[in-house]
């Protein structure tokens, strides 16, 4: 025995030896060392990650608002349907992504498709008839909303992945390379100003009066004049800044690449308070995720899988979710009428969670179908969402999460919408779809016979089908009777003709028919 373990021993200690004389026992315990590491490593990782914070006292601190009602919709030009603005990423400078339109929802058709062979990876913005992106390569584009034509197109930089901000007939645009921020005139795309930076910017800009606040890779968020472009100040964070901020009630909130989410004073850039996330145990957070700002809190998800929600008056953290892969994804945030308040947020893992917006609890959660990589919108009664892996776009009911549209584009941010129509950014395209409505019913002022039989014989002759319906007759309805038809349900609209039918007929039974027969015939008969 003892010189059997000496003779293993000595394999061991020669491990050529040992694969050319027992190459199979050789491949099992490279297996087994392989098997137990990974083992090691996963107890490691699970035994060293923080637990999911729950809050009690700061769960409490908690604002719920009502339903927001839909926006008024501006009058489009030259007789256009009215329509509301989407001018930054995220739809507004809380950059909740939520538009509650009426009506708007499926099934779609398509009005039109543009494409280009350049990535499309961050959403266009819509303003006045007119959308605005900058591609991957770094043209900056408009095109006319109703038709998808090209309106003007300008190269500003080499590498761009963020979306513009439009004010006052401006739009501000923040590259990659190189870094710097440019102002074009919208409706012609001329260069007003351009300001070089001291790194990359990826963080789409929100515009606040004369300012306009986004974030860069040399750890800073900056505020900059619309005027000049001149630096107001510039105020330090605890690593790179890739998200685009949040504003809300005077203060920006925007996560950084040093693990921490942080309120700045717009005016004077003070920082007012900066938390840090869990981690995973092995290695700190990292925020990509934009931030929501809605009921009190600041939602945003982080590199380390997890949801978090933070208090917006001193930064305590509320509550976090544990998904099972990056949050990388932006939330949408939205309470209507038939859902409570929400937030939507994809993950790595493939899958949507709607998550309760006070506690963190799951509502429900849906395969998106492969990997979340951008962020969500919620339109209607209806939250959007793609897939990295597939490149399609997926719709659920944000009340009960049922799967309502499927389309086959759709990479990062999926949708924007002008409250009437859909734009679905694709990998490298942007397709308007409309919804497909009924038809406003009608109602005349006269009474349609029901369709005739035809008999094969009358009075001895053949007249097949040279048989004509009865002369239509009229109802009789006030234009005050007609509106309120119109107004009807269709289940309750037919019930009513058809009263109206019976009545017409049974007062036309009632009428004396004068016939002679020998002149006996059908109308249009031999």
């Amino acid at each position: 025995m003892l010189k059997r373990a000496r003779s293993a021993l000595a394999l061991l200690v020669h491990p050529r030896k040992l694969w050319r004389e027992h190459r199979r026992v050789a491949i099992a315990l490279i297996v087994v060392a392989i098997i137990g590491v990974g083992g090691v490593i996963v107890a490691w990782q699970e035994l060293k990650r923080p637990a999911d914070v729950h809050n009690e006292a700061a769960i409490e601190h908690f604002t719920p608002e009502p339903p927001k009602e839909a926006p008024k919709p501006k009058p489009g030009r030259h007789g256009a349907r009215p329509t509301v603005n989407w001018p930054m990423y995220g739809l507004n400078p809380q950059r909740t992504r939520y538009l509650p339109a009426r009506g708007l929802k499926p099934p779609f058709h398509k009005l039109w498709r543009y494409t280009q062979r350049p990535l499309l990876e961050f959403p266009p913005i819509y303003v006045g008839g007119v959308l605005y992106a900058v591609n991957n390569s770094g043209f900056a584009f408009a095109l006319n909303a109703r038709t998808g034509a090209k309106l003007w197109e300008r190269r500003i930089g080499r590498l761009n992945a963020s979306s513009p901000a439009y004010s006052k007939h401006r739009l501000y645009i923040v590259n990659l390379v190189p870094g710097h921020i440019v102002k074009l005139d919208a409706k012609n795309g001329k260069m007003v100003w351009k300001k070089r930076l001291p790194g990359r910017a990826e963080s789409s800009p929100v515009v606040v009066g004369n300012s306009v606040y986004f974030g860069c890779e040399d750890g800073k968020l900056y505020s900059v004049s619309t005027v000049n472009g001149n630096v107001r100040w510039a105020t330090q964070l605890s690593g790179p800044v890739k998200a685009a901020p949040a504003y809300y009630g005077g203060r920006l909130f925007v996560g950084d690449y040093g693990g921490s989410m942080n309120a700045v004073d717009a005016k004077t850039g003070k920082l007012i308070w900066s938390t840090g996330s869990l981690g995973t145990g092995i290695s700190g957070g990292e925020f990509y995720s934009t931030p929501a700002v809605a009921f009190g809190r600041v939602y945003a998800g982080n590199n380390d899988d997890r949801v978090y929600s933070f208090d917006i008056s001193n930064g305590e953290l509320a509550w976090t979710y544990s998904t099972g892969g990056y949050a990388y994804s932006a939330p949408a945030v939205a309470s209507t009428a038939h859902s409570p308040p929400t937030v939507y947020i994809g993950s790595f893992d493939g899958n949507i969670y709607a998550l309760n917006a006070k506690n963190g609890e799951v509502r429900w959660s849906r395969s998106a179908g492969g990997q979340v990589v951008g962020s969500l919108s919620a339109i209607g009664e209806v939250v959007y969402v793609a897939n990295f892996t597939t490149q399609t776009t997926t719709g659920f009911m944000m009340r009960s999460g049922r799967k309502v549209f499927t389309y086959p584009k759709g990479t990062y941010t999926p949708i924007i919408s002008d409250g009437q129509d859909l734009y679905v950014t694709g990998y490298s395209s942007i397709t308007k779809l409309a919804p497909i409505r009924p038809k406003p019913a009608r109602v005349s002022n006269n009474f349609v016979a029901p369709k005739p039989r035809f008999p094969a014989r009358a009075l001895g002759k053949a007249i097949g089908n040279r048989f004509v319906a009865p002369a239509v007759k009229p109802l009789g309805l006030t234009p005050l009777q007609r509106r309120r038809m119109r107004q009807m349900s269709p289940m309750r609209r037919r019930a009513t003709i058809r009263a109206l039918r019976r009545q017409a007929a049974a007062g036309a039974d009632a009428a004396p028919q004068a016939r002679t027969p020998g002149n006996a015939r059908r109308e249009g008969g031999p």
